[in-house]
């Protein structure tokens, strides 16, 4: 028997069958598209779920389910998307809309938090009861798995470290706050941190890097000039790498996981993010001579989204 992942993003919708050994058998995609109707929408998606398991040689009673993970909250008993501003989707209801086209049981949840649950069984905290995925891009993603299970908390909004206040009255943010954890940690706070620096000082190997336009600087430029020992970039880094050793801190603090696992694109500095992080983080820890969580870089990459979201049954 197989289940069907969706993994739904803000300019690609990705799809995936999953077996029963968590190996993706056939992928598909198609591309967001907001400016149609919802319905229309969902539509297209379950068009390419079905045009996914055609591929992989499988007739619709073999699905078992469909799980979906969307980047913002659902109402997992109703299957109702209360909010998911990327899609322009306001308490839409996803499951009965789905389920208009394949009637198989149909579940949902937050992207970080299908990618934590798939990291947790079948990454590289497989084996773990309690891990915080924590997902480093446009913005912070985060999911917390408690006892194998995704915590959603309460009302299902639980996990979002992201936009926990990090300083007080601080810089603007994209929620509607100010001095979220996110401002500070993400890659777009290291783009602004790195651009920053470089307009009070342009004596720096980044501005080779871009030719000279500050607009073009990415959290890579500032990665990359670091490794090479420029010294603007090494302090920009060097800042950028304590917020994210109080935002681990804080996450051990509250949560205390068996292990930390981070993605997204600034995860793919690999070593040079993990090493700095590692020596930096216990000692914002509050019980700094007792074991702490490890912290390790996620494994599953892109199939994680798709992998995780199929798990959902």
């Amino acid at each position: 028997m197989y289940r069907i992942g969706i993994d739904v993003g803000g300019t690609g919708i990705q799809i995936g069958v999953i077996d029963e050994n968590l190996k993706v058998v056939a992928e598909g995609s198609i591309p967001t598209r907001t400016s149609i109707p919802f319905s229309e929408q969902i539509a297209q998606i379950a068009s390419c779920v079905v045009s996914t398991a055609t591929s992989a040689g499988l007739k619709r009673e073999q699905i078992v389910s469909v799980g979906a993970g969307i980047p913002g909250i659902a109402n997992l008993a109703t299957g109702v998307v209360v909010k998911c501003p990327n899609m322009g989707w306001h308490h839409v209801p996803f499951r009965e809309e789905f389920q208009k086209h394949l009637n198989v049981p149909v579940y949902i949840d937050n992207d970080a938090n299908v990618a934590a649950l798939a990291e947790s069984v079948a990454g590289v905290s497989a084996g773990t009861s309690s891990s915080v995925f924590i997902t480093i891009g446009t913005g912070i993603g985060s999911g917390i798995i408690i006892n194998g299970k995704i915590w959603n908390g309460f009302h299902g909004i639980g996990g979002e470290f992201g936009h926990t206040v990090f300083k007080l009255n601080g810089i603007p943010c994209t929620c509607g706050n100010r001095g979220c954890l996110e401002r500070y940690t993400s890659a777009t706070a290291l783009i602004r941190m790195a651009r920053e620096a470089i307009a009070r000082n342009t004596n720096t190997k980044m501005l080779a890097m871009v030719s000279n336009d500050i607009t073009k600087v990415e959290a890579r430029t500032v990665i990359d000039a670091a490794r090479e020992n420029d010294p603007l970039a090494v302090e920009v880094y060097a800042q950028y790498i304590d917020y994210l050793a109080q935002m681990f801190a804080n996450i051990v603090n509250f949560v205390d996981p068996e292990v930390i696992v981070i993605g997204g694109g600034v995860s793919k500095a690999g070593d040079f993010l993990l090493d700095p992080i590692r020596r930096e983080y216990r000692k914002y820890v509050l019980y700094d001579d007792q074991p702490i969580p490890e912290i390790k870089i996620a494994v599953l990459g892109s199939e994680a989204g798709i992998i995780g979201a199929a798990m959902l049954s």
